[in-house]
């Protein structure tokens, strides 16, 4: 799951990366409460790359003109993706703009650092000047250095791009990034360095171990305000197993309405009302995962609780027992998450359920809310669509 500008950012600070002074605006009203002083830059917050060249950054010198600048920024597509956020941060004077990365290379079954004297929007002196150092071994500070070597650095600039390698790593490591990438590593006249823009890219089946990113990847990846193209709602009893449905969604390219995480062993099924305020949602994906006869009776509850005259229940029997994800964070249980938009509307209720208990009696207990029995979440998925 790729974060925003803004998101990576603020993991770069909790390692000590240096990042300019900035503001996320979700609207252009916020323009007019911002605590930076002018000028600043405008950055339309997409996962897209070329965001310059396709005017979605903008240099603004005061109030009036950032409110006008924010207005073409929402309205313009990058790559066909509209900017929920947009990223005020002050302005940084770089005389020299250097590249850094460290990316996981499947092939070589190690992380890979990466790095350019010549960083910036122009890609082909990029990798012209691209240099790279795999970690072969348990990393120490002199894989940073190597790679600021072979990049040509020196003298204090050398030690300061160091760290930053260092730092970076640190994080790459501890939350367990895909990628993690900073361009253009800003240098002042001082031979300062300073995080101008930053990518990062979580594992995605590593999200259950690091509940403190959840709240990053909802905010990255689901759309907080349902339109036509969010048909879909889900209800889960894990986080993990949320996001893997999530997934699945994106990956066909469909939007997310919202969902509910319940507690399986004391759900609040309250909460379930929201989902029928959600705007042109027209199936409410419940998906389940749990032993015994407690994940039967909950879904039963919950297509109960919502009313749907005809469900259909999706029953994964437990053969691909490795596949399935892991239990929430224990911080999470007796908590109910809610995502999502007001607006009445009454949704078709799909409900796939994963459990070892054998599949006959799994028919039998779920025959009152009608059953039809399928074992795969990408074929529940795709009814759902």
């Amino acid at each position: 799951m790729d974060l925003l500008e803004y998101q990576a950012k603020e993991l770069f600070q909790e390692v000590g990366i240096p990042i300019l002074p900035s503001q996320p605006i979700h609207d252009t009203s916020e323009l007019k409460r911002l605590n930076i002083p002018y000028p600043v830059v405008l950055k339309s917050q997409v996962r897209s790359g070329g965001r310059g060249k396709a005017g979605g950054i903008k240099f603004v010198a005061n109030t009036i003109d950032a409110i006008a600048a924010s207005h073409a920024i929402f309205s313009l597509a990058i790559s066909g993706e509209y900017p929920e956020v947009i990223l005020a941060e002050a302005r940084y004077n770089a005389q020299q703009e250097v590249f850094l990365a460290i990316v996981l290379d499947y092939q070589r079954q190690r992380p890979v650092l990466l790095g350019s004297s010549r960083g910036g929007m122009n890609v082909e002196n990029l990798l012209a000047s691209l240099q790279q150092v795999p970690v072969d071994e348990e990393f120490s500070p002199f894989y940073a250095r190597r790679l600021a070597t072979k990049m040509g650095l020196t003298g204090s600039l050398l030690q300061s791009v160091s760290g930053i390698i260092e730092k970076m790593y640190s994080l790459f490591v501890s939350k367990d990034l895909d990628i993690i990438e900073i361009n253009p590593l800003g240098v002042n006249e001082q031979g300062e360095v300073m995080a101008l823009d930053g990518k990062i890219a979580v594992n995605d089946y590593a999200i259950d171990r690091h509940p403190e990113l959840i709240p990053l990847t909802l905010n990255c990846e689901l759309p907080y305000r349902a339109d036509a193209n969010a048909p879909v709602a889900i209800v889960s009893n894990q986080l993990g197993l949320a996001l893997s449905t999530w997934d699945l969604i994106h990956q066909k390219k469909s939007r997310l309405a919202g969902w509910i995480v319940l507690d399986e062993i004391n759900p609040e099924l309250n909460p379930l009302d929201y989902l029928k305020t959600l705007p042109d949602l027209k199936t409410i994906l419940v998906n389940l995962s749990g032993n015994g006869e407690s994940v039967e009776s909950l879904a039963i509850k919950i297509v109960e609780y919502l009313g749907n005259p005809a469900p259909t229940v999706f029953i994964d029997r437990g053969q691909n027992r490795d596949m399935r994800p892991t239990r929430a964070n224990p911080s999470t249980q007796g908590r109910t998450a809610i995502y999502g938009t007001e607006k009445k509307i009454s949704p078709k209720i799909i409900v796939r359920l994963m459990s070892d208990r054998p599949l006959e009696q799994i028919q039998t207990r779920l025959s009152a809310v009608n059953v039809e029995v399928l074992e795969s979440l990408e074929q529940a998925v795709k009814l759902a669509l």
